[in-house]
């Protein structure tokens, strides 16, 4: 072998080097968990859009230029390896893949900004019960709950701030609204004419504000009047679909919310829940039919009582039966939200529900829990701390929280008031009906009025009514976020799926504490990954065992 000039080495091993680190316009690879963190978190501020007018930037040509930007983070996470890194640390590499093809589909499918109105509502008045709002809503919300009454100087100055941004933004969706979805249309015109009324009623309560709050509601409810109107005009030339069909269906289904299955299995599953449900019930008003029936609380008074009393024995429970360390935080987390008295004929779905037994409801409130320890006792990742973008934490939020309603019927909390086991099982069968029209909807095979009538048709004893606003909400909510309908029954499968096989790896040292303790460490995110946590068992090869498991299953509509 000729003499090589030792410069000349060096300078080859150099040029092998640079061209191993470049990525995609990036000068070095990130190699550690600490580069996989800095990259998250100059992601969320790429994410974030730059400001037109004083308003986010939903322009064509802005989306266009950040898709482009997009794949460049995309690159750099790929280009990390963390292969040798501990399996915590792997699952942040892949929720922050997950994170970053939310926003994938956002750009490239979804679309909010040009298919959806309801996108541009500014003005929230509640606080949601998950980690972030449900479905797509944009950067600039004035989250009206967050502010004490009456307001400070200060946070009149604030919020009048934030409510300025309302007309610019609107003037700009008239722009961006290109969409042809007649349903999304339709519906998101109704969220806007909520923002007036809410409007309205924010002026009526700072009535004694200064000049400056004052102009900009005013301003506000200008902008989104105008709004509304220009939507209407708009309306008679919108006759597409809105659903986005099977195949963006199950992408983001797998790549987004890593949940392992296709709308083909999601279908299968929420049909044979859907039975079970309705079979369930029909076991337990035939195993009750000799106890006398519930009785719905019939004042503001008792309604009070027996929720303040369903709370007590709640958490006491909790702690006597040894399902859940109750930690002193957690029973005003929950005390906070049992809401008030409806009278009968304004009382939607749940209001019955609860209205007959607290808890029947309230067991779905685990989402305060998730709350509170994301307060009180928060994850050591930051990528897992903050609620994840895109709703990529709803096979965990909202199937928990539903496994948990079906969990304590099983555990025995209802041994002394046995009939209120039936409204679990039509809280499931609801579940399940509206979610099997989200699907279809998504699938074209529905529209709106469609998916309606099939949640109200297989929701037992005419408990969903279609002239209370609840049913629209649903149905428009699930259209606005493929896949969100069906995560409270497919996330609960996924539980289930995890309970088996933690059983089965731990024997006799398993407990429904000790597994929950440690589900509920893992953080909001996708059920898939605190599997991979948890068991040690790679994702891919949990997606071969979920297509086994419901394979003999699918069935078409």
């Amino acid at each position: 072998m000729p003499h090589v000039p030792r410069v000349l080495v060096q300078l080859l091993v150099a040029i092998t080097l640079c061209t191993q680190v470049m990525v995609s316009g990036s000068s070095v690879q990130a190699r550690t968990y600490q580069d996989l963190v800095t990259l998250f978190d100059q992601f969320l501020e790429f994410e974030r859009p730059s400001l037109k007018e004083g308003a986010p930037d939903y322009t064509a040509a802005a989306l266009a230029r950040k898709l482009t930007r997009l794949k460049t983070f995309q690159a750099r996470l790929a280009a990390i390896d963390p292969a040798a890194w501990p399996v915590e640390q792997q699952v942040d590499h892949a929720l922050v893949g997950a994170v970053m093809n939310g926003l994938n589909f956002d750009l490239r499918v979804l679309q909010p900004w040009a298919r959806d109105p309801a996108f541009y509502k500014s003005l929230w008045t509640g606080q949601s019960d998950t980690p972030a709002h449900e479905g797509p809503s944009h950067h600039a919300l004035v989250e009206l709950w967050t502010y004490a009454f009456p307001l400070s100087t200060a946070d009149q100055s604030k919020l009048a701030t934030q409510l300025r941004g309302i007309p610019p933004l609107l003037a700009q969706a008239r722009a961006n609204l290109t969409g042809n979805g007649r349903d999304l249309w339709i519906t998101g015109t109704g969220t806007m004419q909520q923002q007036i009324a809410d409007l309205d009623a924010l002026a009526t309560r700072v009535a004694d504000a200064g000049p400056d709050l004052t102009k900009a509601i005013a301003a506000a409810r200008g902008a989104t009047t105008g709004f509304v109107t220009w939507l209407d005009r708009q309306a008679p030339s919108k006759k597409g679909p809105s659903g986005i069909g099977k195949e963006h269906y199950d992408w983001s289904l797998r790549n987004v919310h890593l949940v392992p299955l296709t709308w083909d299995d999601e279908v299968a599953i929420l049909k044979r829940e859907l039975a079970r449900a309705h079979a369930s019930l029909k076991l337990e008003e035939h195993r009750n039919r000799h106890l006398p029936p519930l009785t719905a609380a019939a004042s503001s008074e008792e309604y009070q009582q027996r929720a303040g009393a369903a709370v007590s024995k709640y958490m006491a429970w909790l702690k006597e039966k040894d399902v859940l360390q109750v930690d002193e935080y957690l029973e005003p987390a929950l005390r906070e939200h049992v809401g008030s008295f409806v009278p009968l004929e304004r009382r939607n779905f749940f209001g019955i529900a609860s209205h007959y037994e607290p808890m029947t409801l309230f067991a779905h409130f685990y989402h305060w829990f998730d709350h509170a320890w994301m307060k009180e006792r928060p994850h050591a990742s930051s990528i897992r701390r903050r609620a994840t973008l895109f709703n990529v934490w709803d096979s965990r939020s909202e199937g928990m929280a539903t496994a948990m309603e079906e969990l304590i019927l099983h555990a025995g909390y209802y041994d002394d008031n046995p009939r209120a086991r039936e409204i679990v099982w039509i809280m499931l069968a609801q579940r399940c009906a509206r979610g099997l029209a989200s699907l279809y909807a998504q699938a074209n095979q529905f529209d709106i009025k469609a998916a309606k009538a099939f949640q109200v048709e297989w929701t037992p004893r005419g408990w969903m009514r279609p002239d209370l606003d609840l049913l629209g909400f649903e149905q428009q909510l699930y259209l606005r976020q493929p896949g969100y309908g069906t995560s409270y029954v497919t996330g609960k499968y996924l539980i289930d799926e995890l309970i088996r096989e933690r059983a089965q790896q731990l024997g006799d040292r398993f407990s429904l504490r000790s597994f929950l303790e440690e589900f509920n460490a893992a953080g909001l995110i996708p059920v898939s990954l605190i599997q991979r946590e948890l068991t040690g068992r790679k994702p891919v090869e949990f997606n071969k065992h979920v297509e086994v498991a419901v394979g003999g299953l699918r069935a078409k509509h």
